[in-house]
């Protein structure tokens, strides 16, 4: 990553993200990468990667539209639900 500007440094982080949730299905995995730049990127690097998204991932393309559409995503969670109190169903951790 050495000798990357910015804004390849932008594009590499938002591809990386998107390949961490490849498995998912897309709009799935669009959802959960627009609510990690939504929640997680500070408005200078949202800025710059909505002036410029040359090079992005189909995942991160659509994640970035989104966003500079205004698109407010949901918050998204891969954390296990567990059950509440004599609630059954969610977790078989214990």
């Amino acid at each position: 990553m050495t000798g990357m500007t910015t804004q390849q440094r932008l594009i590499y982080m938002a591809n990386q993200i998107a390949r961490n949730m490849a498995m998912m299905p897309h709009d799935k995995a669009v959802a959960a990468l627009a609510d990690h730049v939504a929640m997680f990127w500070d408005p200078r690097m949202k800025s710059m990667i909505f002036a410029d998204s040359a090079g992005l991932s189909p995942i991160a393309a659509d994640a970035i539209a989104y966003l500079k559409q205004g698109g407010t995503p949901a918050h998204q969670t891969q954390a296990t639900e567990f059950n509440a109190v004599g609630e059954a169903g969610h977790s078989d951790a214990g």
